[in-house]
């Protein structure tokens, strides 16, 4: 299986302008992305992929592979999709943050392994290790799962409602967490990103709701693995810490 690791990130965030290029501890953020995902050994390679010749010069400055991108992309998916045509011999494409200077490789191949079941088509991380506050924090977003651990809805919203239970509502239900990381196997990429916006992504503002409402099969990897990102330049402070 030939797994192809691509980093979306544009120049223009509405709520941090040159996010990419920051400098963490003496290197630039894209650079630690790049890096950390290349300690995964089932990765073939790993591409940046953006819209600007800053980061462009950045990634080459630093020994890195990146690929120039469309400016009209509103997702990080479709800037994978764009990529992944160049790769006719690539099976699965991850899609790893370009906010993520803590990317943990070990997460990277946990997705990967999902795919040697061959009836996933898209795979995403989730964590059980939730408090009350995430429940109900808009900017957590929860899981709900079969048993056979595919996602039937995601939400910004605590899901599912507490409302009529008793007691700790941690106690009554196993909520789940999602984790940004997505996985997808090429042909399945192709057709996502083709897909027309849906009513019910732009309420909750979450585009994987487009492929379930399609009927697509999304894949929940459980994980115990979380990393600070960074959305905001107040985050930085978070995550230095740790570098």
């Amino acid at each position: 299986m030939k797994v192809l690791g691509i980093i979306p990130a544009r120049y223009g965030s509405s709520r941090f302008p040159g996010k990419p290029l920051i400098d963490l501890k003496g290197k630039s953020m894209i650079q630690r992305v790049y890096e950390g995902a290349k300690k995964s050994d089932l990765l073939f390679d790993v591409i940046v992929a953006t819209d600007d010749q800053r980061i462009i010069d950045e990634v080459n400055r630093f020994g890195g592979k990146v690929m120039m991108t469309k400016d009209s992309h509103v997702s990080g998916t479709d800037r994978c999709g764009e990529i992944a045509c160049h790769f006719n011999d690539v099976d699965v494409v991850i899609n790893i943050q370009g906010d993520e200077p803590l990317v943990d490789f070990r997460q990277l191949n946990d997705l990967v392994s999902a795919f040697e079941n061959p009836s996933v088509s898209i795979a995403t991380l989730g964590i059980k290790d939730v408090s009350l506050e995430d429940i109900n924090n808009t900017n957590r977003i929860k899981i709900v799962v079969d048993h056979h651990n595919n996602a039937l809805y995601f939400s910004r919203s605590a899901v599912p409602n507490y409302a009529n239970s008793k007691g700790n509502p941690l106690e009554n239900y196993p909520f789940y967490r999602h984790i940004g990381l997505y996985a997808y196997r090429t042909k399945t990429l192709s057709e996502v990103i083709n897909l027309q916006p849906t009513q019910l992504e732009m309420i909750e503002s979450l585009e994987q709701l487009r492929w379930l409402y399609y009927g697509y099969t999304i894949h929940i990897v459980e994980t115990t693995i979380e990393t600070p990102n960074i959305d905001v330049p107040e985050d930085v402070e978070k995550v230095l810490p740790f570098l």
